[in-house]
């Protein structure tokens, strides 16, 4: 060491000898930070290096291709890369799994093994959505799924037929009194809104009121405070809900949060309290929202006398018959639950009803043997119970089927490795995003011919085709333990909605509607402009 400073000061003069070391420790200063950084972006490529996937970009990593595709993103790189490849989210890789035998492997057979949902940035901004059953983790969330999997039994499911069909009668009931088109993606949404909401909340939001089928529901009348606050909450539902982009369009946090996510939370905390910024709107939101939440909560849990006829109801009977521990539903995740029974039971609910009529209208050989079907069973005035829902419209389930697999609500299911696993031939490390591109499988001619067809025929049991098809080549409600456990709720108010509309309406694409149809790439897909369809009374 000796020789190292005597070599140094001859080198550079006594003066000068004092001024090296800052500068020598600058330069190691900065070559550390530097491969920090360099570390940082590049460690997660690092870990899954081996598994195929296109060149990346340094920090927007694969989102590029995102803006170009869309969500057909993933049926093209799947051809060219295989069942498995590598996909960057900004700088985290995705293990996207698009065949059908590897996504029951994730799944079912490996559950243990990859048991959670991956947090992507938007629902990391939005702490309201992460408390759900949906992204729970671990030992919380199983103790949730099996208390709320209780609530879903046949007979209360049953039940539920005629509230449903109430909501579906006045929402419908004027549907032809107007000269103009209709927005029916808008009166989905309203419809599916008010059903979970009784059936959630116990609460009536009134957006299905005749009066007001046409209006969009950021006009919802006002009659009152009441209404101003149904209003309110419906409005800050849809924005907390739009707002979670998968793509460049999100806010600064959310953006930040696919490129260098260590930043995503010191920002988000930094921009929500900047007036006007898009963190600040939806931090509003999200307050106001929880609020509302808690409010309704808090009001219920006093309720000595609330019985049992919503869900909101029964997990907190059965919190307070202490079957469940009241350290997993608190409060705040009992909110949380009910919230995303709200968002689940609308938005996916709305887009699904909307995609199937809007297919059904573009194929009149279609919509002429579903009315067929539906008028052949009975009176227009016999409400059909939940067994004859789920025994005797054996078309309308392949019509259901088909359009689901033709407009895949979920495109992406997310897990995310709890250890080391292999997949694919694939060692993937603990923590590796894991992501089922079910929308890939829906669209798979190895499983569908003529995928880009809409053939609800493709579904009937005695066809061979269905025969010869992977038993998960369709899952659009997921699959193993964490698949939808919503999914028959789902169902049922589909398939009474479509028969109600049937028995006195037809529908035609409106001139003023694009073709295709435009979507939103977001945690669920949505109608960028909406479904617009001209309205034909049955006579």
């Amino acid at each position: 060491m000796a020789l190292v400073h005597e070599t140094i000061q001859s080198s550079v003069g006594a003066e000068g000898f004092w001024s090296y070391y800052p500068y020598g420790t600058t330069v190691s200063i900065i070559i550390t930070v530097l491969a920090m950084v360099l570390g940082y972006l590049y460690g997660p490529y690092w870990k899954v290096r081996r598994v195929p996937g296109p060149p990346t970009i340094p920090l927007v990593g694969h989102l590029p291709l995102m803006a170009k595709y869309g969500p057909d993103v993933f049926s093209v790189l799947a051809k060219q890369y295989g069942p498995i490849f590598r996909f960057h989210m900004g700088r985290q890789p995705l293990i996207i799994v698009a065949d059908a035998e590897l996504c029951k492997e994730v799944g079912i057979k490996k559950f243990k093994d990859i048991p959670n949902r991956s947090i992507p940035s938007p629902i990391a901004a939005s702490p309201l959505h992460q408390k759900g059953l949906f992204f729970t983790r671990d030992a919380r969330w199983s103790t949730m799924r099996n208390t709320i999997l209780s609530v879903y039994q046949p007979s209360h499911l049953a039940s539920l037929v005629p509230t449903m069909q109430n909501y579906i009668e006045s929402a419908t009931e004027n549907l032809h009194s107007s000269k103009q088109d209709i927005v029916f993606s808008n009166l989905s949404l309203k419809l599916a809104t008010d059903v979970i909401g009784q059936a959630a909340f116990g609460v009536n939001f009134g957006l299905t009121k005749p009066q007001s089928i046409n209006e969009s529901i950021r006009t919802v009348d006002k009659q009152g405070s009441q209404d101003d606050e149904v209003s309110d909450f419906i409005n800050q539902h849809i924005y907390s809900t739009t707002q979670l982009k998968m793509d460049l369009s999100g806010s600064v946090s959310i953006i930040l949060g696919l490129l260098v996510p260590i930043l995503q939370e010191p920002f988000r905390q930094i921009l929500k309290r900047i007036p006007g910024t898009m963190d600040w709107k939806v931090e509003r939101t999200n307050k106001k929202l929880s609020g509302r939440l808690d409010e309704i909560v808090s009001n219920r849990m006093k309720d000595k006398n609330r019985g049992s006829k919503d869900f909101l109801s029964q997990i907190l009977s059965a919190r307070e018959s202490e079957n469940v521990a009241k350290n997993v539903f608190t409060p705040d995740y009992i909110s949380a639950v009910t919230y995303e029974h709200l968002l689940a039971g609308s938005a996916t609910t709305s887009f699904t009803l909307s995609s199937i009529v809007y297919l059904v209208a573009g194929h009149p050989e279609v919509e002429k043997k579903l009315v067929a079907e539906i008028d052949g069973f009975g009176p227009h005035d016999q409400v059909p119970t939940a067994y004859d829902l789920q025994h005797k419209f054996p078309y309308l389930d392949q019509v259901i089927k088909e359009a689901m697999r033709f407009y895949i609500v979920s495109p992406l299911v997310a897990r995310e490795t709890s250890k080391e696993v292999e997949i694919g031939g694939y060692l993937l490390p603990k923590g590796t995003w894991v992501w089922l591109a079910v929308g890939v499988l829906a669209k798979d001619p190895k499983n569908f011919p003529n995928p880009d067809k809409f053939i609800p025929e493709r579904f009937d049991p005695n066809c061979e085709e269905e025969k010869q098809r992977h038993p998960y080549a369709l899952i659009p409600f997921g699959i193993g333990p964490r698949a939808c456990v919503g999914r028959k709720f789902s169902l049922q108010e589909i398939k009474l909605s479509l028969i109600h509309l049937y028995r006195k309406y037809t529908f035609q694409h409106s001139s003023t509607m694009e073709n295709p149809l435009e979507l939103e790439y977001g945690i669920v897909l949505n109608f960028k402009h909406g479904v617009k369809l001209t309205v034909t009374k049955r006579t």
